[in-house]
């Protein structure tokens, strides 16, 4: 047997870890390409993506990869990725794949790009491997769990999933094909683990209809409703409820756009006859007959809603008598983003709907008896789940516990962490790899370093200390602060010490421009430390 490596790569964020790499021999497949977005001490970051290059040692072996489908924190890094390795092939379902080619059009030059839809159920070979589509329920159409069939067993990639038995488009998951693989032997099985502490059975997504009923039946004026851009299903609902109760829907962002053109396109949206108008149109119609879709539920700034309640969006105002409905969780980190927002709307005088009984958001992922049932119908001999953060990952080890499955065939994967199978036994292992970069909004990689720098820009504020060095000697120290909080008496304390640092350096050192600019950083950060506690950012500039 030839042994069988599962590495999560970085990037995906401890909710995420949405890019795994497999590996059995000569074959190497990568399971998602996944973002995350950044944090609040991330200045000036906009996604994280995971560190490829160490893939670039088994470029030769990488035959894949295979999506499962379309949310940002599984595909959004794919552009990345393929402008390093343009050559591999790219696998996914039908909308996910009409998906990410839009989005790759608008950042790359696709024409060479080996981009494949793929059916569910069938079974591609890839090198000495072979890997399977299997349907799935989960808040966006055409989801799948991914089976890597081995040469010792199925390795199975849950992705994120649900079991809806009551789905928006009747598609249900493929229960019958994943106790087949079961019988069959699944050897690893990778899970979502995200939502182990929601005991029982999550609801349905087709019940968030009730929660948008309830809310249309209270709104006097228009309603504005915010969601993820993909959230295909809740937008299905939404048109409905709004042909229902005789109001159109226009839509505000410009992602938000791009998916509904695509879903309707390939038949998974269906917008009842007449409910959709161009967001131009809103001041044809009195404020009771208007539903707006818009982006913003997770606080970008750049998104719609968050620039009508700051009264920056050109194309439409936030009013008094609007009712706003949150119809998504924050994703952890962008709550702060979120209630901002939401107190904004307020002070705008608008009604705002979040977190409501009847519900207005419905999770995509799996409840306990939900990520139970996935472990009995395919029966795997090792478990490990990936997604998820530590706590839901040492819960979910819990539960199979109790489940009677033996805690040596058990793994908690982090970012880098190597899962190793051979034929007697399975073991992890730390590695170099799986690391993450930063990204910014112009598409340029940030390096840590600087982040680091604008927090303390952020924290404590800069000083710029300038020496002038000449044959005999070296002018009055100048010191200027920005967005520094001491005194002048400390600025001048600084300068004193920068005097005593530079007289003595012999003079014949003073060419050694970097030594100088060590002795004067040094000289300034003691006295803003010891006097007062600062760390501002301290830069030396030194004319000879």
């Amino acid at each position: 047997m030839s042994r069988i490596e599962i590495m999560p790569l970085g990037g995906a964020g401890e909710i995420g870890r949405n890019c795994t790499l497999l590996r059995q021999g000569d074959d190497a497949i990568l399971i998602d390409c996944g973002i995350s977005f950044p944090d609040e001490e991330m200045h000036g970051v906009d996604v994280v993506i995971p560190d490829f290059s160490c893939l670039h040692d088994i470029k030769e072996n990488l035959r894949a990869v295979i999506l499962t489908h379309a949310h940002e924190d599984h595909v959004g890094a794919l552009s990345f990725f393929l402008r390093d390795f343009p050559q591999i092939p790219v696998f996914a379902t039908e909308l996910t794949h009409a998906m990410i080619r839009s989005k790759l059009e608008e950042r790359l030059d696709i024409k060479g790009l080996k981009l494949n839809v793929v059916q569910h159920g069938q079974i591609i070979p890839i090198g000495a491997l072979k890997f399977e589509m299997v349907r799935i329920t989960h808040s966006i159409p055409d989801c799948s769990c991914v089976a890597i069939h081995t040469s010792e067993g199925v390795v199975l990639f849950t992705g994120d999933f649900k079991l809806d038995f009551t789905p928006v488009d009747g598609k249900l998951s493929d229960l019958t094909r994943l106790t087949e693989l079961g019988k069959q032997g699944v050897l690893c099985l990778l899970s979502d683990s995200t939502n182990i502490d929601r005991p029982g059975f999550g609801p349905s997504e087709s019940t968030a209809s009730n929660g948008f009923r309830a809310a249309f039946a209270n709104a006097e004026g228009r309603i504005l409703i915010t969601m993820f851009a993909s959230n295909i299903h809740r937008m299905q609902q939404a048109m409905d409820i709004a042909a229902e109760t005789g109001r159109k829907v226009a839509v505000a962002g410009r992602r938000m756009n791009q998916t509904i053109d695509t879903c309707i396109k390939l038949g998974y949206l269906n917008p009842p006859k007449g409910v959709r108008i161009r967001l131009d149109m809103v001041g044809d119609y009195e404020p009771h007959q208007l539903v707006i879709l818009t982006t913003g539920s997770q606080g970008e700034p750049l998104s719609a809603l968050v620039q009508m309640s700051k009264g920056e969006y050109t194309r439409l105002k936030v009013n008094e008598g609007d009712t706003v409905i949150y119809s998504a969780r924050p994703i952890p980190g962008n709550e702060s983003a979120v209630w901002k927002t939401i107190n904004r709307l307020y002070r705008l005088k608008a009604t705002v709907v979040f977190d409501a009984i009847p519900a207005v958001h419905v999770s995509g992922h799996a409840y306990l008896e939900e990520l139970k049932m996935m472990i009995n119908l395919t029966r795997p001999f090792y478990l490990a789940p990936v997604h998820g953060e530590p706590r839901h990952q040492h819960h979910y080890c819990d539960m199979a516990l109790k489940m009677g499955h033996a805690p040596h065939r058990m793994f908690k994967l982090l970012d880098g962490h190597k899962l190793i199978i051979d034929e007697t036994q399975a073991w992890t292992e730390e590695t170099s790899a799986g690391g993450e970069v930063w990204i910014d909004n112009a598409g340029n990689i940030i390096n840590p370093s600087v982040v680091r720098d604008r927090a303390e820009l952020a924290d404590e504020g800069i000083v710029v200390v300038k020496v002038v060095l000449g044959p005999g000697g070296f002018a009055p120290v100048e010191l200027a602060a920005k967005g520094f909080a001491g005194s002048e008496k400390l600025l001048d304390n600084a300068a004193e010490a920068v005097d005593d640092a530079l007289l003595s350096i012999p003079k014949e050192a003073w060419r050694e421009i970097q030594l100088v600019e060590e002795a004067v950083e040094g000289a300034a950060k003691i006295i803003f430390q010891r006097k007062a506690q600062m760390r501002p950012v301290v830069v030396p500039v030194v004319v000879m």
